[in-house]
Parts: structure tokens; C-alpha cells; sequence
């Protein structure tokens, strides 16, 4: 692993879970996600471009911490995926400079987002 250019970027992000099992389907089926099982306690997802991972080693904080933001080329289709998934959906997608976004809530109650520039 080569940690060339990546000074200053996102490299990893991490959540505290309460079910690794949910947050794998629920992240599985609304984005394509793919994980890798590293003991009961933790795995790491990939969704092809970045990783991160998913622990029960710390209590949940919902809705705390940065603002997740995915990318979508169909915003209505991944408002569809998050919700067939059992995302609760806590804002609604609107308009701003440069796209459209929506704000949803996972299984554990984390708020991210997904916006696409069309």
C-alpha cells in the first residue's frame, strides 16, 4: 500500500455499530457495498473507490460526527435503494448550487447524504 498523494484526503472512515450483520445488508443492498470480516467484532467495507469499516468495539453516536456524503448518477434510484434497505429518509431530496441531494438515516441512526449533479 502506497500512501503516495493521499496526504490531506479522506482515507478511511469508521462506524461504531450495533450490528454488523444489519449495517452489511443495509449498506450491501442500497450501495453495492463489499466487506471483509475481520473477527466478530469488525469488518471493512469497500464501495470501489473507498474503504472503511464497521466495529462494535464503541458505543453507537447517532448523528454525530461528519456528514457522510455519497455520489449518485440517479438520485431517485438510490433514494428507492435506501429506503427498500430500510433507511429512513430525514431530509428530503433538494436543490443546491452544483446538484441535488437527499439526507438519510441507517439502521443505527447515522445521518449521511447522497447528491448527484443531475
Amino acid at each position: 500500500m502506497s500512501g503516495k498523494g493521499a496526504d490531506r484526503k479522506i482515507d478511511y472512515i469508521e462506524f461504531n455499530v450495533a450490528d454488523l450483520a444489519r449495517s452489511k445488508a443495509f449498506y450491501g443492498d442500497a450501495f453495492g457495498w463489499t466487506f471483509t470480516d475481520y473477527g466478530p467484532q469488525y469488518c471493512e467495507f469497500g464501495d470501489g473507490r473507498l474503504t472503511g469499516g464497521f466495529t462494535t468495539t464503541a458505543p453507537v453516536t447517532p448523528g454525530g460526527g461528519p456528514l457522510v456524503i455519497l455520489f449518485a448518477d440517479d438520485l431517485e434510484d438510490a433514494l428507492s435503494r435506501v429506503e427498500a434497505a430500510g433507511g429512513k429518509i430525514v431530509r428530503p431530496v433538494f436543490a443546491f448550487p452544483g446538484g441535488r441531494r437527499f439526507h438519510f438515516a441507517d439502521p443505527d441512526g447515522y445521518e449521511l447524504a447522497v447528491w448527484s449533479d443531475r
